[in-house]
């Protein structure tokens, strides 16, 4: 950021809310099989949360937007824990419980047992990675304020509840 700030190109950077589709996958929040919402910490903590296509649609615009700028801030939704629960037995049409595996000082303990474990791991994303990431958006500090949504009026945000309804199909 640094080095570009210096340039004379006018750069814009889009932050955005952890991709939905990882709930069910890299970051599985949301376990459909045994009909749990899996989490550490408090189930009311606001997260932000944005769609691949959301995101590459609002990035598109930005492109072309001579007055874009320095920092934009964009999430399809802001859910907690609770949200997602709401969220999951709507889609799915059955009754998904809390799973809470403790306090954050738990998964952080997990975090650092994971990495000296791996630490001679050369993923490029080893797990212990995408554990801090669900950490950091946990404990709230990466909340993202205020959202620069409607600076386009043109996109449709989708929620979460259908990101999952899609994933049905």
């Amino acid at each position: 950021a640094k080095i570009i700030d210096q340039t004379n190109i006018k750069p814009t950077s889009i932050l955005n809310g952890m991709f939905t589709d990882l709930l069910l996958g890299e970051a599985p929040t949301i376990l459909k099989g045994i009909s749990r919402i899996m989490y550490w910490g408090n189930a009311s903590q606001l997260m932000d949360y944005t769609t691949i296509d959301n995101t590459a649609t609002y990035t598109a615009e930005v492109a072309l937007d001579d007055n874009s700028p320095r920092y934009l801030k964009i999430a399809s939704e802001v859910s907690s824990i609770n949200d997602l629960k709401k969220a999951a037995n709507e889609a799915y049409g059955k009754e998904f419980k809390l799973l809470r595996l403790g306090g954050l000082g738990v998964l952080k303990t997990m975090i650092t047992i994971t990495k000296f474990m791996m630490k001679n791991n050369t993923e490029i994303y080893p797990p212990w990675q995408g554990m801090q990431y669900m950490h950091n958006m946990l404990t709230g500090l990466p909340k993202l304020e205020p959202l620069d949504n409607e600076r386009y009026t043109n996109i449709k945000w989708t929620t979460i509840k259908e990101t999952l309804i899609t994933d049905l199909n």
